[in-house]
């Protein structure tokens, strides 16, 4: 698969696994059909139960597989059809399921190369910070020196003269 993110494998996943759910309907659905339609019964297995009843019932034991394993009948066919379909969807959503650590591992190697490319930001915005920071320290010691020298001057104004 191509590279895919998370979300995308998450919604191709669901896909596939409604397919999956689907087909399988589909095979009982078909399976429910032959059942209920005893033209499909005229031929069974040998290893079918009702074949060790050495043919005791209307149906006659034949060698030959089930119209359904063959492909033959009308239940058959729409059967098989499923059969193809299940198998098909639950490759697919297996291949899905497979391909999500290595998105999960690629999502990681974007995620530590956006967390690097983020942590070098902040660096750089944390040594501008220090930068002005020492900046706005040294002119704050200057205002205080000048504060220190202007209360030095005021009290030799207040102070009495002794001339």
């Amino acid at each position: 698969m191509a590279a895919k993110s998370k979300q995308e494998l998450g919604v191709d996943g669901q896909r596939h696994l409604e397919e999956t759910i689907n087909a399988a309907f589909q095979i009982l659905s078909s399976m429910n059909d032959e059942l209920c339609n005893p033209a499909l019964w005229s031929t069974l297995s040998p290893g079918h139960p009702s074949a060790a009843l050495g043919g005791a019932g209307d149906a006659p034991v034949d060698s030959s597989s089930h119209p359904s394993e063959a492909g033959g009948g009308s239940g058959g066919g729409a059967l098989d059809e499923a059969r193809l379909r299940y198998r098909s969807a639950v490759a697919a959503l297996r291949s899905c399921i497979a391909a999500i650590p290595s998105a999960t591992q690629e999502a990681g190697a974007l995620d530590s190369r956006a967390d690097a490319v983020e942590i070098e930001r902040l660096e750089e915005r944390a040594s501008s910070l220090r930068k002005e920071l020492e900046n706005k320290n040294k002119h704050l010691k200057l205002l205080i020196d000048q504060l220190r020298d202007l209360i030095t001057d005021i009290a030799m104004w207040q102070s009495p003269c002794s001339v």
